[in-house]
């Protein structure tokens, strides 16, 4: 397969090891991370003490990790950062919940093998999506959809669900007015791209778009401390976007000059058998109605 390289004049390179994307690095502290639970949760605790806060690291995939999981009044909350849509993100929550209780099952002494009922904190799986393909505020991924059809309508013995909340600048805005370092994440993305439709160089885009915010007010205390590595941050999760982009899209061409269509049909095949609209099937296999309809017709 052949790889299209990116322009590294245009775009610096990325740096694997930065550690922190700028979405983790703005909810960094203990206090925002409440208030963002607080506004997705409709709840109103104020200690942010009370926050028992567990990160996974690269433990599943190699930059797939989760950004924020946290414990709060017994409740298991997993908090993802994501540009992409991606329909198989409740396969990745379980995986991700899944050590996490293994890790509460060992912290707290559980014997899973007792005769005596244990309790476990009650899990959620929030996807925070500000990826510029348009979606809808809130839409709600099952694992069940992934699974093969069951002939006998049988109840799969598995259930994750991902709640997606779109966080782009103009969308749920009732969530943004009750978390201000939500709103101010957005409204920076967004200037970030309004200065890229100008057009402007990526690194003056950025650039700009940090004065822009700290002059109104936004993102200002952490701007203003630290400019340089929100810069570099947005640099690198730019340059990775752009990549990832272009791998996808190689693949995709390379796939169907190497016959894969056929993978795409029975793709299409599998989701028609559950029931799955024209339009649900184009949005999960990230292709045109058009085609998905024209693959139907082969079926």
């Amino acid at each position: 397969m052949k790889m299209n390289l990116i322009n590294t004049e245009e775009y610096p390179q990325v740096d694997r090891q930065y550690k922190d994307r700028l979405f983790r690095f703005i909810f960094q502290r203990p206090a925002d991370l409440l208030d963002l639970y607080n506004a997705v949760n409709g709840t109103d605790y104020s200690d942010p003490g009370a926050l028992e806060i567990n990160t996974l690291g690269n433990v599943l995939y190699l930059s797939m990790k989760n950004d924020l999981s946290f414990l709060v009044s017994g409740t298991l909350s997993l908090y993802e950062h994501q540009s992409t849509y991606n329909p198989n993100m409740p396969l990745r929550g379980l995986l991700y919940l899944a050590r996490l209780y293994e890790k509460h099952v060992v912290k707290n002494g559980i014997n899973i093998y007792s005769s005596a009922v244990k309790s476990l904190p009650f899990p959620q799986h929030i996807v925070f999506y500000n990826g510029t393909r348009e979606e809808p505020d809130r839409m709600v991924l099952r694992l069940s959809d992934l699974f093969e059809a069951d002939p006998e309508g049988r109840r799969p013995a598995l259930e994750c669900e991902t709640v997606m909340l779109n966080i782009n600048y103009g969308h749920n805005r009732a969530l943004m007015e009750k978390c201000r370092r939500l709103k101010e994440y957005a409204i920076f993305v967004d200037t970030v791209r309004e200065n890229l439709k100008r057009p402007l160089p990526l690194r003056e885009a950025v650039s700009e778009a940090v004065d822009t915010c700290i002059e109104n007010n936004v993102l200002r205390d952490i701007l203003l401390e630290q400019k340089s590595e929100v810069i570099q941050m947005v640099l690198e999760t730019f340059d990775q976007e752009k990549y990832e982009k272009a791998m996808h899209q190689e693949g995709y061409e390379d796939g169907y000059q190497d016959g894969r269509t056929d993978l795409l049909r029975e793709l299409v095949q599998k989701k028609l058998a559950k029931g799955k609209s024209v339009e649900a099937i184009a949005r999960e296999l990230e292709v045109d109605p058009e085609t998905v309809q024209e693959l139907a017709k082969q079926t």
